[in-house]
């Protein structure tokens, strides 16, 4: 039998049919490519060493370690930026309906590795814990612009999620605005905090691990990693610190090296269990001007591209989802269980 349930971060409804994972598909969907099918450097790549020429001039690099004359991980401008930082954000009105305001902003991109071939599922802790460190440097050099208001750093992986290029990367798009889907979340937790007095988020985390554990998948000394009561799609997935913190930005790097073992072995659970799929990756962070808000909690969101939103999700705002949490669950469990001990070192086997 399916179910309506409400995402407590959102307000958000959601449908959760299991019934619908067995309609018949006419077919298949394009994957991205294996590592094994790609080279380890592409010569037409503008992300691969070599072609550094290519791309708009770096504005942050974190050097190789054994070869400091190379990078790991650099930071460029986006060469097709969706906004850039000229003009003002002053509001224009053109008539009683309609405002506009100059595209301006920041877009970046991120490159996470050398390495044309190595997605975030199979790259070393380590490289993830730079791609980590040069995330929340940009987030605190762009946030000093007083005209940005939100920071959103992500990865689309793979096609259907809308990647242009196979090479691993990440972005970063600042905004003078704020969107509707943020505005909310926020609202919600402010609302939850002048009510309660306490954080939202916290809450959650506490109940989960207390009475939610067929929903968590690991949990660290530091962090904690569920399957939400009200994903929006199959193996939606979580990642709260602890740790109660507003902003990426503020976060303490020191938990970098334990964030990145979680996020690695999440990434790699999900290309296991769903043999590479492709997804998005979201850092849910507070606005610029509030980070030190007790009311909203930092934390990062993975969301694989399994299903198609179709008529009635973009008619309603209402997802569907063939796959119940708990179930979703459990399997991400068993796939880390029978990972080799060097591996899923952050999930309890």
């Amino acid at each position: 039998m399916s179910e309506l349930r409400q995402d407590i971060t959102t307000k958000e409804w959601v449908i959760v049919a299991p019934e619908r994972g067995k309609r018949p598909q006419g077919r298949s969907k394009a994957k991205a490519a294996a590592a094994d099918e790609l080279p380890d450097r592409d010569a037409e790549c503008p992300f691969c060493p070599g072609n550094e020429s290519k791309t708009p001039t770096e504005v942050f690099r974190i050097p190789n370690p054994d070869k400091p004359s190379d990078w790991s991980v650099r930071v460029i401008p986006n060469r097709f930026a969706a906004l850039v930082p000229e003009g003002d954000t002053t509001r224009k009105e053109e008539g009683p309906f309609f405002r506009k305001m100059i595209g301006y902003g920041i877009h970046e991109v991120i490159i996470d590795s050398p390495s044309h071939n190595t997605p975030l599922a199979l790259m070393p802790y380590e490289q993830v814990e730079r791609v980590l460190t040069a995330y929340q440097e940009r987030y605190n050099v762009i946030k000093k612009d007083r005209e940005i208001n939100h920071i959103t750093i992500f990865k689309n992986v793979g096609w259907t999620a809308g990647t242009s290029l196979a090479h691993p990367h990440s972005q970063l798009v600042a905004t003078p605005i704020m969107t509707i889907y943020y505005h909310r979340k926020f609202d919600v937790a402010l609302d939850y905090y002048a009510d309660m007095g306490r954080c939202l988020y916290c809450d959650l985390i506490k109940y989960n691990l207390e009475k939610g554990r067929n929903r968590v998948i690991a949990e660290t000394a530091e962090f904690i990693v569920v399957h939400p009561y009200a994903s929006r799609v199959p193996y939606e997935t979580w990642i709260f610190p602890k740790m109660h913190c507003a902003s990426f930005g503020l976060f303490p790097d020191t938990y970098f090296t334990e964030l990145a073992q979680v996020l690695k072995d999440v990434a790699f659970c999900l290309y296991q269990a769903l043999d590479n799929p492709d997804y998005n990756l979201v850092i849910d962070s507070t606005t610029t001007h509030d980070e030190d808000d007790p009311y909203y909690h930092w934390h990062i969101r993975i969301i694989p591209r399994l299903s198609t939103i179709a008529g009635f999700e973009m008619g309603s705002g209402i997802y569907i989802t063939p796959a119940r949490p708990e179930d979703t669950a459990e399997h991400m469990k068993q796939v880390a269980g029978s990972c080799p001990d060097d591996m899923c070192i952050a999930f309890s086997k």
